[in-house]
């Protein structure tokens, strides 16, 4: 492969209209937008959902629910995602981040779906009463990360 002689998939590329530039090029005089009209006036036309004057349907719909602004976005983590960890090692959030398994900085909540196969220590801000049990009977810890 040779870096210089690259070039894009054959239609992927598509020429821009140049528009205005005389009769001939097919997209001369009112430059593709008809006669007269609020469309056809410089500062160009409406903001995406105007209607005419009509109510928009964006606000003849119902509004549904409640989104709390406060809340604090939490990844869920099972146990049975855990067994991939060796014997005896120390799970945290930033392990957590390296395997995959959740954004940097997130919140991590442990749920008790699964089995726990072996020991581990697990550090997470918030964990099930189910999970705590779970990780204690297969001989692990769980230290809880303060929010």
């Amino acid at each position: 492969m040779v870096l210089e002689r690259l070039k894009p998939p054959e239609g992927s590329r598509k020429k821009r209209k140049r528009v205005g530039r005389g009769i001939g090029s097919g997209h001369g005089k009112t430059s593709c937008r008809g006669h007269k009209g609020q469309n056809a006036r410089s500062g160009r036309g409406t903001k995406a959902g105007f209607e005419g004057g009509q109510m928009p349907l964006q606000r003849r719909l119902p509004k549904r629910g409640f989104r709390n602004p406060l809340k604090e976005p939490v990844r869920i983590i099972h146990l049975r995602d855990l067994n991939r960890f060796p014997p005896e090692s120390i799970v945290e959030p930033q392990t957590l981040y390296e395997a995959g398994f959740c954004k940097k900085g997130e919140k991590i909540k442990l749920l008790s779906d699964g089995d726990l196969q072996h020991p581990l220590t697990i550090r997470v801000h918030k964990v099930s009463e189910a999970a705590r049990r779970k990780v204690e009977a297969a001989s692990g810890r769980i230290e809880v990360i303060p929010s």
